[in-house]
Order: structure tokens, then C-alpha cells, then sequence
């Protein structure tokens, strides 16, 4: 049965505390999909909506479009500045990376009035088993 692709939008606060209702959501969208696919995107929307929470600015909207072979994750705040990878060091600086490992594929749009982080992971069985 092909999946067809359907957008799911979440609003947050500027509270850390949020990441939890985040996660649950991820969960909840995704209850249908392989397990290595639900971790992968929960791990990967909570490290861009950390990076949102900390660098960016309100509003914080989270999305997921759900389709037959990927799956897109957006973070977008209205910050100005774009997010960049850092060294990793004791303060953090290993949620981007961490990002560029899990997903197929990723990057960030600037917009006026901020700026979208994306990422996209594969769905498919085949694709999602696949090592990394």
C-alpha cells in the first residue's frame, strides 16, 4: 500500500521543557513506522529544536511531512542567524553532526523572518534498515 504524504505542524514555546511534548509528538505522528525510523526522528527534531530553542527566536513551528519513501522534518524559528556546525567540545556542538549522520539528507532555508533547518530520512524498510 503506498503511503501518501501528509503534513503534520506542531507550536511550540520558548520553554526547554517543551522538548519532551516534542518528542511525544514525533512519537505519536509516526506510531505507524518502522521503530529505527521513529528513534532516528525523534533524536534528529529534538537535536533541531534544541538548536532552535537555544539560537533562534519565537515562533517555533515543527513539522513532519510523512511520504512513501522519506520522511522531511522541519524546525523553523525566526532567527536571523543561520545555524552552522561547531566543534564539538564539552559545551555541545554535536547536534548538527549528529544530524548530518542520521539523515539522507539535510540543510537550512533563510527566509525573511527567519530560517527552516530540514532534514529527510528514508521510510522505506529497505532504505531506513540500511547502515548509515
Amino acid at each position: 500500500m503506498k503511503r501518501r504524504s501528509i503534513r503534520h505542524e506542531l507550536g511550540i514555546s520558548a520553554e526547554l521543557t517543551e522538548l519532551a511534548k516534542v518528542r511525544q509528538w514525533v512519537r505519536t505522528v509516526l506510531g505507524g513506522f518502522p521503530a529505527n525510523v521513529v528513534s532516528t526522528a525523534v533524536m534528529v527534531v529534538d537535536e533541531l529544536t534544541s538548536n532552535a530553542l537555544r539560537h533562534g527566536r519565537a515562533p517555533y513551528h515543527i513539522r513532519l511531512l510523512t511520504g512513501a519513501a522519506k520522511l522531511r522534518i522541519e524546525v523553523e524559528d525566526a532567527g536571523g542567524e543561520p545555524a552552522h556546525r561547531r566543534a564539538p567540545s564539552e559545551q555541545g556542538g554535536r547536534g548538527l553532526l549528529l544530524v548530518e549522520r542520521c539523515a539522507a539528507a539535510w540543510g537550512q532555508l533563510r527566509r525573511p523572518g527567519g530560517k527552516t533547518l530540514w532534514a529527510e530520512l528514508a521510510t522505506d524498510q529497505e532504505a531506513a534498515g540500511a547502515p548509515g
